[in-house]
Formats: C-alpha cells, sequence, structure tokens
C-alpha cells in the first residue's frame, strides 16, 4: 500500500471522485455538482493504493494560515479495519504539519467519532446535520 499527495484534474483524481461517491454521497441519494467538485482545485488531495486501485482517500481544505479541514474521508466497507484509514490519518496530518500547519479540523459523522477519537481529535460544540446526517465538529492541535 502506498500513499500520495494527487492533483485535482487528474486520473487519480477520477478515482477519487467515483470511490468517493460511492461511499459518502451515493447512499444518501447525493451527487456533486460541477461546482463542488471545481472548488476542491485548492485542496490537498490524498490517496492510498494498491498498485492501481484506490484503497481510500482524504481531502484537506485550507481554513487559514494555520489550519486545515479534513474532508471526504472514504474507505470502502470491506477495507475498513485493514489500518488503511489509519495510514491516511497519520500521512494528512504529516503533510499538513510539514506545510506549516498547526490545527486540523472536521466535520464528522457520528459514526465516525470513535475512529477519529483514537487519534486525538476532541469534539467541540453541538451535533448539527449535514447531508442529511448528524456530525460533530472535531479539533485537534498538530
Amino acid at each position: 500500500m502506498g500513499l500520495k499527495q494527487i492533483d485535482h484534474g487528474s486520473k487519480e483524481y477520477d478515482q477519487m471522485i467515483q470511490l468517493r461517491n460511492m461511499i459518502l454521497r451515493k447512499p444518501l441519494g447525493l451527487r456533486f455538482s460541477e461546482e463542488e467538485l471545481d472548488k476542491e482545485k485548492n485542496n490537498i488531495l490524498i490517496a492510498s493504493f494498491d498498485d492501481d486501485e484506490m484503497l481510500g482517500c482524504c481531502m484537506l481544505t485550507p481554513i487559514d494560515k494555520s489550519t486545515l479541514q479534513l474532508r471526504q474521508m472514504a474507505v470502502p466497507d470491506k477495507l475498513q479495519g485493514k489500518g488503511i484509514g489509519a495510514s491516511i490519518m497519520s500521512f494528512a496530518e504529516n503533510l499538513a504539519r510539514d506545510k506549516g500547519y498547526q490545527r486540523m479540523i472536521m466535520h464528522a459523522r457520528d459514526s465516525a467519532i470513535g475512529f477519529y477519537e483514537r487519534f486525538g481529535y476532541k469534539l467541540k460544540g453541538s451535533s448539527f446535520t449535514e447531508v442529511n446526517l448528524p456530525h460533530h465538529i472535531m479539533e485537534k492541535m498538530l
């Protein structure tokens, strides 16, 4: 398994869109709009691969000079529990630190809170609804 930063508009980015759509959007009856995808041009795009097969992904969206938002973390159900998500998290945090960021935040689905807590993320504030599901803001100082 290898991890790397990928480019917006690349063949790997197309794979990322398909994976995120399959795991995060399609089950909710949602789709990505061209406008949403266009906004991702300034994001740091991260993916895990086994040869050419994408095993998981996430993106980091700059909020300000010191803060990134982790978004769109996706690993297929059949591959969860195999360390892929943990590897992506470690890679994302190290990359963020290397780029000078000091804080990572996210809007975590309630079903993923336990996963992120294992990496030291803390809940901030009350539950809210996003893409028709309950979420919480989580935060970690890097």
